[in-house]
C-alpha cells in the first residue's frame, strides 16, 4: 500500500496531540475533494455538503485510528465514498430517491473553471451541458461502479489507490472499472440519443 508522506504524519500527530490548527489544515487540504467527491456520487450538492460534515468528524474521531498504511487522502476518500453509501440506504430505506441530475454548479468537474475565461460563453455551456450529461449517466450506474469510476476517472487515483479507498483486491478494481466504462457507455449513448429525439 502506499504510505503516507512525512509532512501528512506529522500533521496526523499534531491532531492527535489536540493541536486544533493541525486539524484545521487537514480540512483545508481535504474539504474541496470531499464535497466535489460526495457530490459526484450523490447527484446532489445540499446532501454533499452534510456528507462532507459527517466525514470530518469522523476523520477527527477516527485519526487515532489512522495507520498511516495509505495516504490520508486515500483514507479520507474512503470515509467518504461509506458515508456516501449509507446515505443512499437511508434514503432507499425511506423511500426517497433523492439521486437527481446535479445543479450545474456541481455537475462540471472541479476543474472546469481553469482557463474557462479563454471560452466563449457559448463553448462554456456546451462544456456544462456535457457534465450535466455525464453527470445524468453516472447516477444510472450502480453505486459500486460509479464510486470506481469516479475515483479513478474524475480524481485521478490509480487502480492502487483506488483499491485502497474501497477496500477491494486490484483485481476487483480493474474488473468493476470495466465494467463501468462500458455501462457509462451505453448510458452516455443512451442519453444523447433522447437529447437528439427531443
Amino acid at each position: 500500500a502506499l504510505a503516507a508522506p512525512t509532512g501528512e504524519r506529522e500533521l496526523v500527530e499534531r491532531c492527535r496531540g489536540g493541536d486544533a490548527a493541525a486539524f484545521a489544515r487537514i480540512m483545508a487540504l481535504h474539504e474541496g475533494m470531499v464535497f466535489n467527491l460526495a457530490a459526484r456520487l450523490l447527484g446532489d450538492g445540499e446532501e454533499a455538503r452534510d456528507v462532507a460534515q459527517e466525514v470530518f468528524l469522523l476523520v477527527y474521531r477516527r485519526l487515532a485510528r489512522f495507520e498511516g498504511r495509505s495516504s490520508l487522502k486515500t483514507w479520507i476518500y474512503r470515509i467518504v465514498v461509506n458515508q456516501c453509501h449509507n446515505r443512499r440506504r437511508f434514503w432507499h430505506r425511506h423511500g426517497r430517491d433523492k439521486e437527481q441530475e446535479l445543479d450545474e454548479r456541481w455537475a462540471a468537474p472541479e476543474d472546469a473553471s481553469k482557463g474557462e475565461w479563454l471560452a466563449s460563453p457559448y463553448e462554456q455551456a456546451r462544456s456544462r451541458e456535457r457534465s450535466a450529461v455525464v453527470q445524468r449517466a453516472l447516477l444510472k450506474l450502480s453505486f459500486d461502479q460509479r464510486s470506481v469510476l469516479v475515483l479513478r476517472e474524475g480524481e485521478g487515483l490509480s487502480c492502487e489507490e483506488v483499491a485502497a479507498a474501497l477496500g477491494i483486491p486490484d483485481g476487483t478494481v480493474k474488473s468493476r472499472l470495466s465494467r463501468a466504462r462500458e455501462a457509462l457507455r451505453q448510458r452516455l449513448t443512451g442519453l444523447l440519443e433522447e437529447g437528439d429525439r427531443s
